[in-house]
């Protein structure tokens, strides 16, 4: 069977694409490993209480609502109010103006260092105009000029100016974060409080920008998957084949075919790879080429790859608690960001894991590296910053009257997991993790929950890895710890994310520019549909 385009993945990224080009009226087969498609975008019901499997929140970014808007697909969004919480207070954030009581909540948590957070607000502030410039209107590969004319040029065109001098700032602002607040403050405890739940070396402009982000952070009523629905929904109106449960296992690249796990044989005109970038390389089976430039094109991009690492991953642990939702209401909103203590990370022992990351072997039976390994996730728990979401303030009909769900995340190492799986002790630390987690927020922040819990269970890296091929279990595609970025990460070439330099194949996703999230996943895969289309076009 042959098509005009075959996607690979079906992730947001994936999903997007399909949807424009099968608008077009292109025939379009899209190829998901998991039973449904969504990848880190999904929901789950477990005894009538939905909880989010990947996103907790979806921020707009000047993306995805005029995507949606674009398509005409009408979703139901609620504001997803963020709270941040240390110890045993909490603040929730409303609108700009929260970023003085940002700066108030951190000097009562940090009066002696009074002078650094103003200087450090400032510089949050800052960040935040360059983030309402790059935001500020809807994303240009939204927009039809041919419709809209006046768009070009009453927003658009004065808009341009004002960007490109804006982004130069941006990308002067590449040290990592936690280097970056130190030329402000000498208190590692701060530090880490402010930057502690960013990603391992996050970019500052990332960072000290995300303000901006958690006041533009949106829930679908029904759950996040509901946007996964609307799309599904829609690719297969306009006549797209979704095909789930359908890995791909070999790719060829000059007879332009891809055969699924069940060896059939499926033809393109061109292909998009919305999956993680590793995988499309190893897909090809070089030797069976024709074309040395090919191969070795190939064979370097497969080593530029090997040794890169994703980037970071999360435990995530799920709670019903039979508890109304007012109690929580009470206390933070439906997204929390929580630090049971102003210590830091920074102070954490890590003797005991380090043995236990360089030991040769480990047997099951080894009881004192285990024990080793439970006290450093203990204190790792108890100094970390949970990130906290509860469907059903945001959605009261998704947990059934006196009952309500919890999603308790961590960033979490993929090695440590790995390691842990190895050891034969995968189900034994999640017990342990799960207590761990409910423990410290029934003493510090959600008194008695202990007692009510009805059911919680888990999730690790290896379980993001199982699901989604994606490299170490990440979630936002490639580690800033890298020697090298191989994909853009300048949003002036965003465009060039896209290309492969494959003959008709295109790519699209978290692995294709950094630093890459939902908004940026949908960006690229309307890009790479952009590029089908105009290929097809000049074609014609």
């Amino acid at each position: 069977m042959k098509y005009d385009t075959i996607i690979v993945g079906g992730g947001i990224a994936g999903l997007t694409a399909a949807a424009y080009l099968a608008r077009a009226g292109q025939s379009v087969a899209l190829f998901e490993k998991q039973a449904k498609a969504g990848g880190l975008v999904q929901s789950f019901v477990r005894n009538g209480v939905l909880f989010d499997a990947g996103l907790r929140s979806i921020e707009n970014s000047g993306i995805v609502f005029p995507m949606l808007k674009q398509l005409g697909i009408e979703i139901e969004f609620v504001r997803s109010n963020v709270s941040i919480g240390i110890a045993d207070q909490v603040l929730k954030l409303e609108d700009r103006e929260s970023l003085k009581d940002y700066e108030a909540f951190l000097v009562a948590h940090f009066p002696e260092n009074k002078d650094d957070i103003h200087l450090i607000i400032r510089e949050v502030r800052k960040t935040m105009e360059y983030m309402d410039v790059l935001y500020g209107i809807d994303n240009p590969a939204f927009i039809d000029f041919l419709k809209d004319r006046s768009y070009l040029f009453k927003v658009m065109l004065p808009w341009m100016l004002k960007f490109i001098l804006t982004i130069r700032k941006i990308n002067r602002l590449k040290e990592p974060v936690e280097e970056y607040l130190k030329r402000f403050t000498k208190s590692q405890a701060l530090i880490d409080i402010i930057a502690q739940h960013f990603f391992q070396k996050t970019p500052t402009s990332f960072a000290l920008g995300y303000f901006s982000l958690y006041l533009d952070y949106h829930y679908p009523k029904g759950g996040t998957a509901v946007l996964i629905d609307k799309m599904v929904e829609f690719i297969q109106k306009h006549g797209g084949a979704i095909h789930t449960s359908t890995p791909i296992e070999r790719l060829d690249p000059e007879q332009k075919y891809v055969l699924d796990h069940q060896g059939n044989h499926l033809e393109y005109d061109q292909l998009i790879w919305a999956a993680d970038l590793k995988q499309l390389y190893r897909r090809i089976q070089i030797e069976d080429l024709n074309d040395q430039g090919l191969r070795e094109k190939i064979e370097k991009k497969r080593a530029e790859l090997k040794d890169l690492k994703g980037g970071d991953s999360v435990y995530t642990a799920y709670y019903i608690v039979a508890e109304n939702r007012d109690y929580f209401s009470n206390i933070c909103t439906g997204h929390f960001f929580y630090t049971p203590s102003k210590k830091g990370l920074s102070t954490v022992d890590k003797d005991g894991l380090d043995r236990f990351l360089n030991a040769q072997t480990v047997q099951p039976e080894d009881t004192h590296l285990k024990n080793e390994v439970k006290k450093y996730l203990q204190a790792y728990c108890a100094l970390n910053t949970f990130e906290i979401a509860i469907p059903a303030l945001r959605d009261p009909d998704l947990a059934p009257e006196g009952q309500t769900g919890l999603v308790v995340s961590l960033l979490f190492d993929y090695q440590l997991a790995k390691k842990i799986e190895e050891a034969g002790w995968t189900g034994e630390i999640k017990d342990f993790l799960e207590q761990c987690f409910i423990d410290i927020l029934d003493q510090r922040i959600f008194p008695g929950i202990k007692g009510k819990i009805v059911e919680h269970f888990s999730s690790t890296p290896l379980t993001i890895e199982h699901l989604t091929r994606s490299t170490d279990g990440a979630i936002t595609g490639w580690a800033f710890t890298n020697p090298h970025m191989p994909v853009v990460d300048k949003m002036l070439k965003v465009a060039q994310s896209v290309e492969t330099g494959l003959p008709s194949i295109y790519q699209a996703g978290q692995w294709t520019y950094s630093p890459s999230g939902l908004p940026i996943a949908i960006l690229t895969g309307k890009l790479a549909a952009d590029k089908v289309l105009k290929k097809r076009k000049g074609k014609a």
